[in-house]
């Protein structure tokens, strides 16, 4: 796995992906301060108390350097200038040249393809840029518009783990999709 500090904005048709400013704090406190966002997450509601923190977590991630290490990018809208979401990419296991992606879109931008277009743009990245062998993206079970994403990325359902986590109280499941590089390049060929 290669390390890689993108030339930024990470461009596709119609974003422009780019790191976190921390003049972005309010963009994303609205983001992850509603209910209906974080009943995907491991987190509740956003509060103001929290935000701070959170910005300089996002705002810190603007590269792959090993494990743990990842991208965290608002996704702009390259007509209108509106930040649309929220995408990650970060290393899994390096030795293993193993990634994992993640998104948030804000519900009012739900149902125009961003989160399609943005993840393929992180999947991307991952194999081609950062040199990933293997990308995966994990949801919970119940979260069938993000299954879908991935499902239309080409990505496999490789596991569905029956109430593994305790989250917010209660058990959840998991499930865990994933994608090769080969099984990319074989995509992007046809």
């Amino acid at each position: 796995m290669a390390e890689l500090d993108p030339d930024y904005p990470v461009r596709s048709e119609r974003l422009a992906l780019r790191p976190w400013e921390p003049d972005d704090a309010e963009t994303i406190f609205k983001i992850y301060s509603r209910a209906d966002v974080n009943q995907w997450l491991y987190t509740l509601p956003l509060t103001r108390g929290g935000l701070a923190e959170l910005v300089e977590r996002k705002v810190a991630r603007r590269s792959l350097a090993g494990d743990g290490s990842g991208l965290n990018l608002a996704a702009v809208d390259a007509g209108s200038g509106a930040i649309v979401g929220d995408f990650a990419l970060r290393v899994w296991a390096a030795a293993h040249r193993q990634g994992e992606i993640g998104f948030v879109v804000h519900p009012a931008h739900h149902g125009r393809g961003y989160a399609t277009e943005g993840a393929a743009r992180l999947l991307q990245l991952g194999f081609e840029d950062a040199g990933f062998h293997r990308i995966i993206g994990r949801i919970e079970a119940r979260n069938e518009p993000s299954a879908r994403v991935l499902e239309r990325l080409g990505m496999r359902r490789e596991a569905h783990f029956v109430e593994n986590e305790l989250v917010k109280g209660g058990w959840e499941s998991e499930v865990v999709y994933a994608l090769l590089a080969r099984e990319w390049r074989e995509r992007q060929a046809d």
